[in-house]
């Protein structure tokens, strides 16, 4: 299937409120997972049973709750009632293909955004979605499946009292947020060592296996492409919103965050212009390569007419031909061409015909 277009056939037509997964079941069950923390303890514990994310309503401590797994529609449509989430923006997060965007609605906040994950043994770049919904004093993550992609933000949960702590469930987005562009940089960076390299090859000898490994970083830069441009729209929107749920001390960090994606932009046209710098490289050395070995061969070439001409002189079956008769004539002949291959060889030089 297309990593780029991934619509179905029986889903077009769906209402934009069917609480319907549009995408691929990868766990079996639907896991909660829950981080509460304020400036002088944290706690961390998995929900069993839907009853039990009420508790989480109206909490004065910041809760994180983490889902891993869009395919349930039931529970999914207990946790609209449950946090008065809007059932089409329910329906958005059981979309994963849906394109990067951000909306503000009654008492919340919903993003998306891709993120990506490099192979590098592979050279192949994979996404997934993540989805966020920001309430006050409650931030909901909506994972695919089970990843260690934001590990780092729950280490600085458990080990400080620190700012992640007390800043508020926007400020904990902004820290899932730039975990995600963290990751466009590295995986620019990494696909870039490998163009720079393959760079250097193509200069010193372009080869045909060269100019397919070009395109295979070609296809995988045009994917990141395609994933980071939306979502750096997304984030210049999400900068942009004037609401409460945004504190006015935070908006620094979403700017930051910015920054950072027109960085990772300005990282992957550079490379995209690198990769097609080098194809050019390539079919101009080649045709290099070509008029190189054109020249040679005309050169030859021209060199063997007036020697044909001499030969198919005295292959001729005329009678009389004085030469014929010449005790030396057969040496004279070769001697003469010889002369004149060496001439005409000089010549070409001078002129720098080759």
């Amino acid at each position: 299937m297309s990593r780029i277009v991934k619509k179905k056939k029986e889903y077009i037509g769906l209402s934009p409120y069917a609480l319907v997964f549009r995408g691929q079941n990868k766990v079996e069950k639907t896991i909660y997972r829950v981080i509460e923390s304020n400036s002088t303890e944290v706690k961390e514990f998995n929900i069993k049973t839907l009853d039990e994310l009420k508790a989480l309503k109206n909490k004065k401590v910041l809760s994180w709750l983490n889902v891993d797994g869009l395919h349930d529609p039931k529970s999914m449509e207990e946790m609209s009632s449950i946090f008065k989430i809007p059932a089409n923006i329910i329906s958005d997060i059981m979309n994963p293909s849906l394109r990067p965007r951000v909306q503000l609605f009654e008492n919340g906040i919903f993003l998306t955004i891709k993120m990506l994950q490099y192979k590098n043994n592979e050279n192949f770049i994979t996404d997934d979605n993540l989805s966020l919904i920001i309430l006050d004093n409650l931030l909901i993550s909506f994972q695919e499946e089970t990843a260690n992609v934001f590990d780092p933000i729950r280490d600085r949960i458990r080990k400080h009292n620190n700012k992640i702590r007390i800043s508020g469930a926007d400020y904990l987005a902004f820290g899932l947020l730039d975990i995600v562009v963290d990751n466009y940089i590295f995986i620019i960076g990494a696909l870039g060592e490998q163009i720079e390299i393959l760079e250097e090859k193509m200069t010193n000898n372009p080869k045909k296996e060269l100019l397919d490994e070009v395109n295979i970083y070609k296809r995988e830069l045009n994917f990141l492409r395609k994933k980071i441009n939306p979502a750096k729209e997304m984030i210049i929107s999400l900068s942009k919103l004037d609401t409460e749920l945004i504190k006015v001390e935070n908006k620094i960090h979403y700017k930051e965050l910015q920054d950072n994606i027109a960085e990772a932009t300005e990282f992957s046209d550079s490379y995209r212009e690198m990769l097609y710098d080098q194809i050019t490289i390539y079919h101009t050395t080649m045709s290099t390569k070509l008029n190189d070995i054109m020249r040679t061969l005309t050169v030859f070439s021209v060199i063997f007419i007036p020697l044909t001409f001499i030969v198919g002189v005295y292959g001729t079956n005329f009678e009389y031909l004085p030469e014929l008769k010449w005790h030396s004539g057969y040496f004279m002949m070769w001697a003469f061409m010889i002369i004149l291959t060496i001439l005409m060889l000089w010549i070409f030089k001078k002129k720098k015909w080759f």
